[in-house]
């Protein structure tokens, strides 16, 4: 009995949410821009948004769609967006299929949702929608857009159809709410009131004792790639790539058990992200392979980004990378065997 009432209310539930998605739509929403903001909110799951894409786009709103297999690709993901934003006869989604994320819906009007990608590949599956939010549009336009959208994405430009510039479907971006920054005491003399908490100390001396335990980095190569900027939190589902110059000798065995307890310590304070590494443009799923392979010696440049909700601590994670791909990984190969570093 409390099964099936449990299954009903679900039910309930699931015929709501497709109601007010449908409605949101109608009347004048991107669906990309609705479901990305449903998956931020877990008010919808990574594997059903397919399926939502093609009961809404195809079956309710009769988009114009076509799929492929990319041929070749843009890598300068803002120029897709400067290409497309000025489509005002058509409302457009596409959806790539990451080889790590899965399915991602962009709004290609939407600047911001290029930045849950951190790159095209070749050969990958992307799907593009066209229509006007249900109601009529020619079908020449839809057309062209599906055409110029594909070639967008494919990093081949041309003149853009004068049709597409003009019509009901001009999109205007939110802007989103910045969190609200505690008021702070200018800086001056301080306050005789108030006495500092030691607390404060404490934290303070906790964190850089963690730091010591791997040693400090030095400027390990004046060849490094950038660092990490100290950005704010993001709730951005995967970060660009960031490169991890080798300044040891050869990546050999110490140094992949050093990046493999770094790693696991980064995992082990942020549970539910993922740290994922690349090779001369391949996903690294076993990082014993990059020593195996013999390959990545001196100057060699292995990458990796983050994939996850509330992305933090990424510059601390490069910084420690960077140091396990030196000849002082033995920082972090000590302590004991079965245990987790406290790096983070």
């Amino acid at each position: 009995m409390l099964s099936s009432r449990q299954l009903f209310n679900e039910s309930v539930r699931h015929v709501k949410a497709t109601i007010a998605i449908a409605d949101r739509v109608q009347s004048g929403e991107n669906l990309a821009d609705v479901l990305n903001d449903m998956l931020d909110e877990k008010s919808l799951v990574d594997n059903q948004l397919s399926a939502v894409i093609s009961m809404m786009l195809v079956d309710k709103f009769a988009y114009t769609t076509a799929t492929r297999n990319l041929s070749s690709v843009e890598t300068e993901l803002a120029k897709i967006h400067e290409s497309v934003k000025h489509w005002n006869a058509v409302d457009v989604v596409a959806v790539y299929h990451h080889p790590d994320l899965g399915a991602v819906a962009i709004n290609p009007k939407n600047s911001s949702h290029f930045a849950r990608l951190d790159r095209l590949n070749k050969t990958e599956l992307l799907a593009v929608y066209v229509g006007s939010f249900g109601k009529t549009l020619d079908k020449t336009i839809a057309s062209k857009a599906v055409d110029a959208l594909l070639a967008a994405f494919e990093g081949r430009t041309g003149k853009v159809d004068a049709g597409l510039l003009k019509g009901a479907c001009t999109y205007k971006q939110k802007v989103e709410k910045l969190a609200k920054v505690p008021k702070t005491k200018a800086v001056g003399r301080p306050s005789t009131k108030t006495k500092p908490k030691a607390g404060g100390a404490v934290a303070s001396a906790g964190q850089a004792k963690a730091d010591a335990s791997a040693g400090t980095m030095a400027a390990a190569s004046t060849a490094a790639a950038a660092p990490v900027q100290a950005v704010a939190r993001t709730s951005s589902r995967m970060t660009p790539m960031y490169g991890v110059p080798v300044t040891n000798e050869l990546f050999h065995n110490g140094n992949v058990e050093a990046w493999k307890r770094i790693i696991e310590s980064y995992k082990a304070k942020h549970a539910g992200l993922e740290v994922l590494v690349y090779y001369d443009g391949e996903r690294i799923t076993n990082l014993n392979a990059l020593f195996k392979w013999g390959k990545v010696k001196h100057g060699s440049m292995i990458q990796f980004a983050v994939a996850g909700e509330d992305v933090t601590d990424v510059a601390k994670l490069q910084r420690y990378l960077r140091q396990g791909a030196s000849n002082m990984f033995e920082a972090f190969l000590r302590g004991p065997v079965n245990g987790v570093l406290s790096l983070f």
